[in-house]
């Protein structure tokens, strides 16, 4: 009964685009032409509460009662994120899954000498009656060809205001079939937010404070320097910083490492490092954060690295060491055959807001940088995305 009167409260006080998107959902799981439905939603649009509620409706249907839902994100941390919600609002049943699209339709290669995971393979099936899929903007070709292979219902949830993926022309949330643009009235309240839609609609965010710890600081003010450089120097696991260009992108890194007390320009035990390069056998992916818990030099160019992602993931392997503090990606130079046996990784103390989507920071310092070749809607989407990293502190330098 508790449970009840809690989703009768929220469909009450849901928006009027979230009780249309509602409908449309239920009634496209009852009357489905096509197999999946896109539902797109900006920042503070109460896309998760959609999702937790839609939950709770289906299981007031009498034939949907034993329905299982598998609940997904490209990443573990996003992941995470959404576990942690859905279970806050009562909404996962005993037998619904939640976690990433990868443990969902892939199992371990194991090495049977060393018990090691060696690679993955792709189950033959799956045992669930609909998958959601979080931060579906993530979700390349290659993937979604994977998981609509089982012939499962899926419904593919994201921010069609933020960045296209980093490569490619595939893009779930390029034009969502549901939208939900109204940002509810608890997040109006949120500065990041207000911040956001700033962003979103104009491009432009002033120079000033908008809470605490929430400010743009103007480089033209004389103090801007010293503020920067102290924001930097209590660089933390929870601080992402973020920027356009990879020239800045490796003087921040040199500059954070320093202050961390790393003297090698080389990678070293306990250094910060980002995937630049996808490679399914190993479960990595373009964009995974993780740390440096072992190093070893294999030969003049590799080193063989023990590293662990922030969703708690670990990879093994040699990596390039050309490329740490490389402005460019070595898969795309003339040098690529030599990479193609090895991952390629680079610092991730500050990285570029392309990579960051799909990751999210208690504390983010920005750095607002804008390409010639971006026009004005580019821009606000690299902005918006930018910001919208941020969960509880933000710092934009412009």
């Amino acid at each position: 009964m508790r449970v009840k009167k809690f989703v009768l409260r929220e469909l009450y006080e849901l928006s009027d685009d979230q009780k249309r998107a509602l409908k449309i959902l239920l009634y496209w799981l009852e009357n489905r032409k096509q197999n999946f439905i896109t539902l797109g939603g900006f920042a503070g649009s109460g896309k998760t509460t959609l999702i937790s509620l839609l939950r709770d409706e289906i299981s007031k249907i009498e034939k949907y009662k034993k329905f299982k839902i598998a609940f997904v994100s490209f990443t573990g941390k996003a992941s995470q994120v959404l576990k942690k919600t859905l279970e806050k609002r009562d909404s996962v049943r005993e037998k619904d899954f939640v976690g990433t699209i990868h443990s969902l339709i892939y199992s371990p290669i194991e090495d049977k000498k060393t018990e090691e995971i060696v690679g993955w393979e792709k189950k033959t099936s799956i045992e669930y009656d609909l998958i959601i899929i979080d931060e579906s903007s993530m979700v390349n070709r290659e993937i979604w060809d994977d998981i609509t292979s089982y012939q499962i219902p899926i419904i593919a949830v994201g921010d069609h205001g933020q960045l296209p993926p980093i490569s490619g022309n595939f893009n779930l949330m390029a034009k969502p079939q549901i939208r939900l643009e109204k940002i509810h009235r608890q997040a109006e309240k949120n500065p990041i937010i207000k911040i956001s839609e700033m962003a979103r609609n104009f491009g432009l965010v002033e120079a000033k404070k908008y809470g605490k710890n929430i400010l743009k600081i103007s480089t033209k003010d004389e103090n801007s320097q010293e503020l920067v450089s102290e924001l930097l120097q209590n660089f933390d696991e929870n601080t992402l910083v973020l920027c356009g260009r990879n020239t800045t992108r490796i003087k921040l890194n040199a500059q954070i490492r320093n202050n961390l007390g790393f003297e090698s320009k080389n990678p070293e035990v306990g250094d910060r490092v980002i995937c630049l390069r996808n490679n399914r056998k190993k479960h990595i992916f373009n964009g995974m954060l993780g740390k440096i818990l072992e190093l070893e030099k294999s030969s003049e160019n590799l080193f063989f690295a023990k590293i662990i992602f922030d969703d708690g993931e670990i990879f093994k392997g040699d990596i390039l060491q050309e490329q740490f503090g490389n402005p460019n990606p070595m898969n795309f130079t003339k040098d690529r055959k030599k990479t193609l046996e090895v991952d390629l990784f680079d610092f991730g103390y500050a990285i570029t807001v392309h990579k960051a989507q799909g990751s999210q920071a208690k504390r983010v310092i920005l750095f607002e940088e804008r390409f010639s070749q971006m026009d004005d809607e580019m821009w606000k989407r690299w902005l918006y995305t930018a910001i919208t990293r941020a969960e509880e502190e933000l710092f934009i330098i412009g």
